[in-house]
C-alpha cells in the first residue's frame, strides 16, 4: 500500500470534498483526485460517491476511513511516545539461571527487583560453565546456581548463598489423600513421583535423603524446570518436591495439595557475580533481600 494515497483519501474524507482537501494540503485538486483514484484501483473498490457538489463515503469508504483514522492517529502519537521512552533511562539487569535450579525459587528471589521503575530484565538459562563465561565477559550481571563455582585462577568472581530452604512435597488431590499424608515419606514408594533431572544439585540431595529414609521412590518423570514439573503434577501426573521459597509465604501451590516436608533436605541457590558487576544497584538489592 502507498500510504501517501491513503493519507490523501483520509484528508478528503475529513474535509468532505476534494476542493477543501486540496486547499488544506496546498495541492492541485487534480493531483489529490488522481492519488485517491489510484488507491481505489489498488483496493478494487469505490471509496467515494458524488453527493451534490461534494462527495460522500461509500460503505467500503467508511470502513477504510475508520482504519485510516486509527493509522494516522497512531502516527501522530508516535513521536511523543518515542520521546517519552527515550527520556527514561532503562535499568537493565541480566541474570543467568543454571540448569537444575528451581525456577520457582529463582522467581521468588528476583521478585525484590521486579518493581524497579523502567526495569528491563533478561534471563538466560544454561550450563554453569557457559553462564560463568558470559559473566566473565560482562554479558551477565549475576548467575544463580545450585552450588558455588569451582575455584578458577582466571575467573575473578564472588559468590554467596542467596537462598536455603527446606523442600516440601505437593501433588494433585487424586494422589494426596489423608492416608498418603500420614504415611509420608514411605508413600513415595507407591505414589507416582516427579523429580528434578540427575544433573541437578537438588536431585543428588533428594537421592541421599530417600536412601537415608529407606524409600525407593516410584519415579515416573524427570524435569529440568521446576515450574514445568509443577504443571505436569497439577495435571495429575504425580507428586513432586519444591523449595519452600518457590512455594511462597502461604505454603500452597495452585491446584495442588501439601503432602509433607523434608525438613532435613534443603535446596540452595548461590549468587555469583564479578568484581566489576558488584556495583550494579539491583545486585545490591538482591543481595540485601536474600
Amino acid at each position: 500500500m502507498n500510504y501517501r494515497h491513503l493519507y490523501y483519501f483520509w484528508m478528503v474524507a475529513q474535509e468532505g470534498g476534494f476542493a477543501r482537501a486540496a486547499e488544506r494540503l496546498n495541492m492541485a485538486i487534480q493531483t489529490v483526485s488522481v492519488q485517491v483514484r489510484e488507491l481505489e484501483q489498488w483496493m478494487g473498490m469505490q471509496l467515494f460517491k458524488p453527493v451534490g457538489r461534494g462527495v460522500a463515503l461509500t460503505e467500503a469508504g467508511r470502513e477504510a476511513f475508520v482504519m485510516a483514522d486509527e493509522i494516522f492517529r497512531l502516527g501522530q502519537a508516535l513521536p511523543e511516545r518515542v520521546r517519552a521512552v527515550g527520556s527514561k533511562p532503562r535499568v537493565q539487569f541480566r541474570v543467568g539461571l543454571c540448569d537444575g535450579i528451581s525456577k520457582l525459587a529463582a522467581h521468588a528471589l528476583l521478585e525484590t527487583v521486579l518493581s524497579t521503575p523502567n526495569l528491563h530484565l533478561t534471563c538466560h538459562e544454561g550450563e554453569p560453565e557457559q553462564l560463568l563465561a558470559e559473566l566473565a565477559l560482562h554479558h551477565l550481571d549475576v548467575v544463580l546456581a545450585g552450588e558455588p563455582p569451582a575455584s578458577q585462577p582466571n575467573l575473578r568472581v564472588q559468590s554467596r548463598i542467596l537462598h536455603r530452604a527446606p523442600v516440601d512435597w505437593f501433588g494433585p488431590a487424586q494422589w494426596v489423600r489423608k492416608k498418603a499424608v500420614q504415611q509420608f515419606p514411605a508413600c513415595l514408594a507407591q505414589l507416582p513421583v516427579l523429580l528434578p533431572t540427575g544433573h541437578s544439585r537438588l536431585r543428588l540431595a533428594i537421592n541421599h535423603w530417600l536412601e537415608q529414609a529407606g524409600v525407593h521412590a516410584n519415579v515416573v518423570g524427570e524435569f529440568e524446570d521446576s515450574a514445568l514439573m509443577s504443571v505436569f503434577a497439577a495435571r495429575g501426573m504425580g507428586v513432586f518436591p519444591v523449595s519452600r521459597l518457590g512455594v511462597g509465604g502461604q505454603g500452597t501451590l495452585s491446584g495442588l495439595r501439601y503432602l509433607g516436608s523434608s525438613e532435613d533436605l534443603f535446596e540452595e541457590i548461590h549468587g555469583v557475580w564479578s568484581a566489576r558487576g558488584q556495583k550494579h544497584p539491583l545486585l545490591a538489592t538482591l543481595l540485601k533481600s536474600a
